[in-house]
């Protein structure tokens, strides 16, 4: 039997705006060196209270060798309090802490660059959001020692000049856009593992 990846989040680990190939986290399993058994529990539209609620009860019956945790997007978008996402993550995170996996989270993506929001609300006002909601992430990886997947780092640049990164709906990820995340993910994932490093280019 493989090892387990186990994923936890949103939309972006279903896959939702590629045509084929899945969210970040199957296509993350098929770079790295070494064969995981994904167990994917994303869920599209998942908050981090859905994460707490539902996606963690199922996780905490696994055993897995890798954890990946995606969450915040939504939280943002349905204007979730900072310091309820905040609890919220540290509640997962220390839920997760009992499995005695590695850990990766990833931060969010600055979507204030995307189309989407760039039709619907000031991108000042949704950028200043995401960077307080990636404050919370960051000092919570760093409390519990977690890999930290720089995505808003990542969106910033690249984002702005390749449009194809985004799918018709102007706001998830494409094919294209999944392969970066998942290429800007492998690297800190093998080094959690104790595998080597896979090239980012």
């Amino acid at each position: 039997m493989k090892p387990i990846y186990l994923a936890l989040g949103d939309s972006t680990g279903t896959g939702v705006g590629a045509a084929s190939g899945g969210g970040y986290p199957e296509r993350l399993a098929r770079l790295l060196p070494v064969k995981l058994e994904l167990l994917n529990l994303c869920r599209s539209g998942a908050t981090s209270a859905d994460v707490l609620a539902d996606q963690l009860p199922r996780a905490l019956r696994s055993r897995p060798r890798l954890i990946t945790l995606g969450i915040g997007i939504n939280d943002v978008g349905l204007q979730v309090p900072d310091e309820s996402f905040a609890l919220n993550l540290e509640n997962i995170v220390v839920g997760l802490g009992k499995l005695g996996a590695p850990i990766a989270i990833l931060n969010l993506p600055d979507l204030a660059l995307s189309p989407a929001v760039a039709r619907l609300v000031p991108r000042s006002i949704y950028e200043k959001r995401i960077e307080m909601f990636n404050d919370h992430v960051t000092a919570t990886a760093a409390r519990h020692d977690l890999a930290l997947i720089d995505l808003y780092a990542l969106s910033r640049e690249i984002l702005p000049d390749r449009p194809e990164l985004f799918s018709s709906d102007g706001y998830h990820p494409s094919a294209l856009g999944y392969d970066e995340w998942a290429k800007r993910m492998a690297p800190a994932v093998e080094r959690i593992l104790g595998v080597g490093v896979a090239a980012t280019g």
